[in-house]
């Protein structure tokens, strides 16, 4: 299946397939029989919340592509059209397979676990009793149906929010013209509605408490049919800079273009009439490739709110609290803890209170001068965004730089940027043309030897809640190069100063990608010449097309690459004469693998760095990103360990095949199984206890073995 040679395929995978393949790798999670019953409807969640947004984007910005008759094609050679094609055919397995998990395995365990679903003509009759009650005080007040006696008369519906199209007898005066009309449900009452049980928990969708009583909302009609619907708008657009005199207005102005833009995916009950598809259809513009019939509830991503549901703590992964750094004392300030030495945090096996603490006390300490950040998204009522804001109002210059155009976040990000700007805060709008995407926080202190840096820099975002959901890196340092680089990288991209060479850290889209470019020809040239070479690399996704071409230049060399992708991998590994050297493991597991680790081994002078960007197109051309070397030995040791226990899993890691498919992996016979997420938990739960690092890494590094040439 994998004998692949070269001229047979494209050298690349194409990135929305790949994507694809990923989001089947979380649905294969629900499908686990060994994961937990309300784990696996967490991550069949997941994958139906992943699937609105690729539809958003990706699906949506291809569509424009092939409305304006582009020619383009992608690095894999395909057409726009031929994109959308093939993610329809993909997709069409995948919603098929998304509901076969739900139907046939989930709803019946958890029914027998007891978390019911009722439907009408399974209820008590307290059941009924309670429902009516919901149907005559809640929805009927709060619900309002539309008419639509054409389709200039349908309304504006919001993207990704439930509807119900009722189906009434036409009109005597046109017997052969059905009549519609629309309820939006929206949010505003809950999806599910509590019923009264002698155990366990039962409950009913609202869109089938709307049907038992639907003839309520339509005295003196009949009723045809009443059928649940969503649609999906396209998110694909951006402001552009080059107008824009005022970013914040052109960010809101997005937002509600958003609110009106076409529909790239209507989904729909099986159950509906060839009279309501056609009609929506026909309303919607939506031609048979857009249009998703469903058997079963619609917006699997809702069903997130049943995975926390009290009294089933069975039914669940076994908790596990983010643990304490043994280097950081509590009774002590963190200034005085980066001060003695540079400290490495693996979260959410670590906690990420010392990262909030950091801020917290530098709003607080009267020695402070400033504090410069970058906030990219954070939590609703983030207490980093608190501490800013009471930073500033002590009299301190605090500087933000806030993304507007952090995407499905730009709302959250325009109130903050309001409430700082209020708070006497400087804010900063990001760069003209770009995204920034960088994790730091430069906090400026006068102590006595002279005015001191402390510098953090992170691979994930500024918010305490993701923080316990991702997994990721915080590194924390006084170290003067790194602080300075620090400086100037935010004063080049707060104000008009040209950017300087750095000292030691590299940023996008100056020149990240060409440190990478420069950093893989090393790892050939001293493969060349007899010395140690080896590439481990742990990123998010990996598509651009220039660094692919150089990982298979170094693969031809006989340079060994290891690398952990969770989710795009426009690379083919294990190609004779062009990737045999190479190895992709993806991991699926309990956290969201989003860290970004790099290591290249260079002769024995192993060179370590952490990462904002994941190695695409966007993070190196089109965003500002950093790359921060990690020279300190404890912690390059720490984040070379993480690398080789995640490539090495064979519990939740898949191989990547050359053909684009992925191999669940499983421990080999008389081996050991390696669960990576499990071994640094363990590994921070032990440091914690014994109260110090020792060796000061997690575990003891396992060395690769060296390529063939």
């Amino acid at each position: 299946m994998h004998d692949l040679k070269t001229d047979e395929i494209s050298r690349y995978i194409n990135r929305e397939l790949s994507w694809l393949e990923f989001n089947h790798r979380v649905l294969e999670q629900a499908q686990d029989p060994d994961v937990p019953l309300l784990e696996r409807l967490k991550f069949l969640a997941i994958t139906s919340s992943n699937l609105d947004e690729f539809f958003m984007v990706r699906v949506g910005g291809l569509k424009m592509l092939a409305d304006s008759g582009s020619s383009k094609r992608d690095p894999n050679g395909l057409s726009a059209i031929e994109q959308l094609q093939a993610i329809h055919a993909r997709f069409t397995q995948m919603l098929a397979d998304q509901y076969a998990c739900y139907m046939q395995a989930l709803e019946p365990a958890l029914a027998a676990a007891g978390v019911r679903r009722r439907r009408p003509g399974e209820l008590t009759e307290r059941q009924t009793q309670v429902i009516e009650q919901v149907f005559d005080n809640e929805i009927h007040a709060i619900l309002t149906p539309m008419a639509v006696t054409c389709p200039a008369d349908f309304p504006l519906l919001p993207g990704r929010a439930l509807n119900l199209c009722v189906r009434l007898d036409p009109a005597p005066a046109e017997p052969d013209r059905p009549r519609f009309a629309v309820i939006p449900i929206g949010r505003t009452v809950s999806r599910f509605i509590t019923l009264p049980s002698d155990g366990g928990y039962d409950y009913m969708l609202l869109e089938d408490v709307i049907s038992v009583f639907i003839q309520r909302f339509f005295p003196g009609e009949r009723i045809q049919e009443c059928t649940p619907f969503r649609i999906t708008r396209n998110a694909d657009m951006s402001v552009r800079e080059d107008l824009a005199f005022d970013l914040l207005e052109e960010m809101e102005q997005v937002l509600d273009a958003r609110r009106h833009s076409a529909c790239v995916r209507l989904e729909l009950a099986d159950t509906a009439s060839d009279h309501t598809r056609s009609f929506l259809q026909e309303v919607l513009d939506v031609d048979g490739m857009r249009l998703c019939r469903v058997p079963g509830p619609l917006d699997l991503s809702a069903f997130m709110r049943l995975t926390d549901l009290k009294g089933f703590g069975s039914l669940r992964y076994e908790d596990w609290p983010a643990q304490p750094s043994p280097e950081i004392n509590t009774k002590a300030s963190m200034f005085e803890a980066i001060a003695q030495q540079d400290l490495l945090l693996c979260h959410p096996f670590e906690s990420f209170d010392p990262v909030v603490r950091l801020i917290d006390e530098a709003a607080e300490d009267p020695d402070v001068l400033a504090i410069k950040q970058i906030l990219y998204r954070t939590s609703r009522n983030s207490p980093i965004v608190a501490a800013l804001k009471r930073a500033a109002q002590r009299g301190k210059h605090v500087t933000a730089l806030v993304e507007l155009k952090a995407r499905f976040d730009e709302a959250r990000n325009i109130e903050w940027a309001r409430n700082l700007e209020q708070a006497d805060v400087q804010v900063i709008y990001g760069v003209k043309g770009l995204k920034t995407h960088a994790k730091l926080c430069l906090i400026v202190r006068r102590e006595p030897h002279g005015i001191q840096r402390y510098v953090h820099f992170g691979t994930g975002n500024y918010n305490e809640i993701t923080a316990r959901q991702y997994t990721d890196v915080s590194y924390m340092t006084c170290n003067d190069e790194l602080a300075a680089d620090a400086n100037s990288f935010l004063c080049a991209i707060t104000g008009y100063s040209q950017p300087q060479r750095f000292r030691r850290i590299e940023a996008a889209p100056i020149g990240l990608r060409e440190t990478l470019l420069e950093m893989i020809q090393l790892e050939i040239a001293c493969k060349r010449q007899g010395q140690k070479a080896h590439i481990m690399a742990k990123m998010n996704s990996l598509a651009d097309p220039r660094i692919i071409d150089a990982l298979y230049e170094a693969s031809r060399a006989g340079v060994k690459i290891q690398l952990n992708i969770r989710g795009t991998c426009c690379l083919r590994p294990g190609i004779p004469r062009l990737s045999k050297n190479i190895s992709v493991v993806s991991i699926v597991d309990r956290y969201l693998e989003h860290s970004r680790i790099f290591y290249f081994c260079q002769g024995g002078d192993e060179r370590v760095f952490i990462s904002s960007a994941d190695w695409m197109p966007r993070n190196l051309d089109r965003r500002v990103e950093l790359l921060v070397p990690v020279d300190d030995p404890a912690c390059r040791d720490r984040l070379i360990a993480i690398l080789q226990v995640c490539l090495r899993d064979n519990v939740n890691g898949w191989r990547l095949g050359p053909d684009g498919t992925y191999e669940r992996l499983r421990p080999e016979q008389d081996k050991p199984a390696i669960h990576s997420q499990e071994i640094l938990y363990h590994a921070a739960m032990e440091v914690a206890a014994q109260g110090q690092q020792s060796p000061r890494t997690m575990f003891e590094p396992h060395r690769a073995p060296e390529a063939e040439t």
